[in-house]
């Protein structure tokens, strides 16, 4: 085993337990980004109760004591902890020789336990992120244009308003189109499936019983795209899609 240090950096692939706690703990003493991966059962106590069995996961600490658990699957973590948590790390010499995770949390009283069996991978990562997020590509972007340039829905659509509120919730946009009947957008800057044409469905009918409207109302779903299930039920339930980009500068 052969560390990688450097001022910025500590990495250590298939450390002993002892050494990859030591790599830990001096991470989180120079309040950086530590990771680990290695084969761990995970058990968190608070509100509720769980168990992880047995499995290879990544650990992430964040210096604001954000604890994060991932599996082999999907974006969000299966077992967490928020920001101004307590950690500690140490090894449990007892049956099983096993490097412990604490994470704890006061109020309310909650406890994440991680006790890896094997370390694959342990890195410490010193550095700065001052850095704000500026989005582009949002939903408000796709409005813009809609409000902009109203063709890009249909020619002689006439927006009214935006966010306008039903029992249902607040619609994107509401306008007309050129023959005068209510038209419900539903803007999403992403692909989208069933759960979307869902949405626009219940605003379009909360939207007629609020108007009481004898003219049927038209509901569109504007996105870059949308799933072949999707597209079915926009046609079950006669509803209409425009494809279309958020503007990205």
């Amino acid at each position: 085993m052969t560390p990688t240090d450097r001022a910025e950096a500590v990495t250590l692939e298939s450390p002993s337990l002892e050494a990859a706690r030591e790599a830990i703990t001096d991470g989180f003493d120079r309040g950086a980004l530590v990771t680990a991966f290695g084969r761990c059962t995970v058990d968190y106590d608070g509100r509720a109760s769980s168990r992880l069995e047995a499995g290879d996961r990544h650990v992430m600490c964040k210096p604001d004591g954000t604890t994060l658990v991932h599996g082999s699957e999907g974006q969000q973590p299966i077992n967490w902890q928020p920001p101004g948590c307590d950690r500690d790390v140490f090894c449990d010499h007892g049956d099983a020789h096993q490097l412990v995770l604490e994470s704890v949390r006061s109020t309310p009283a909650e406890r994440l336990c991680v006790r890896f069996h094997h370390v694959v991978h342990v890195a410490a990562f010193s550095g700065t992120d001052d850095g704000a997020l500026t989005l582009s590509g949002t939903e408000a972007d796709l409005r813009d244009r809609i409000l902009e340039t109203p063709d890009l829905l249909e020619p002689g659509f006439r927006p009214l308003a935006t966010e306008r509120e039903t029992s249902a919730g607040a619609v994107d946009v509401y306008g007309e189109d050129d023959a005068g009947r209510p038209v419900v957008v539903e803007l999403k800057r992403r692909r989208v499936g069933p759960d979307a044409v869902g949405q626009l469905r219940r605003y379009v009918d909360a939207l007629q019983r609020d108007l009481h409207a004898d003219a049927s109302i038209r509901g569109v779903l504007v996105a870059p795209s949308v799933t072949d299930r999707a597209a079915r039920l926009l046609d079950d339930h006669d509803l209409e899609f425009v494809s279309l980009e958020p503007r990205v500068e």
